[in-house]
């Protein structure tokens, strides 16, 4: 899962990165751009939060927290643009499939979470892992 919300976040960063450079675009609506940008401080914070959280591992107490916030945000910003494409009737697949990632990926690591703490205070032993 660390490996996947590696690649999740620094795919996240490099869609930033590119959008601001401007080698990819949303199209030439004024709309669909501003839209686009009000996602940029929700993207950041759980870009950050992912990295730091990952960067400082075991070592940390609060990496898990780090982890868990930054992939709730995460998830809630694919869900966002998922709905807004419902809203709009656009189903091009180029951003579905990334939002769909967005949104779901993070589900399944927090439920992966969820359980490995669950069964580790079953046993009574320390959750550590992700």
């Amino acid at each position: 899962m660390k490996k996947l919300m590696l690649v999740t976040d620094l795919g996240f960063l490099a869609y930033w990165v590119a959008i601001a450079l401007g080698l990819i675009s949303v199209g030439a609506d004024e709309f669909l751009q501003q839209w686009n940008w009000s996602f940029l401080g929700l993207d950041a914070a759980a870009i950050g939060l992912g990295l730091v959280g990952l960067a400082l591992g075991r070592r940390s107490a609060s990496s898990m927290l780090l982890i868990v916030v930054s992939l709730s945000l995460t998830s809630a910003a694919g869900l966002m643009a998922l709905n807004f494409y419902v809203i709009r009737g656009e189903y091009s697949l180029m951003w579905w499939i990334p939002n769909l990632w967005l949104f779901a990926f993070p589900v399944v690591a927090l439920v992966g979470i969820i359980r490995a703490s669950a069964s580790a205070e079953i046993v009574g032993v320390p959750h550590k892992s992700f």
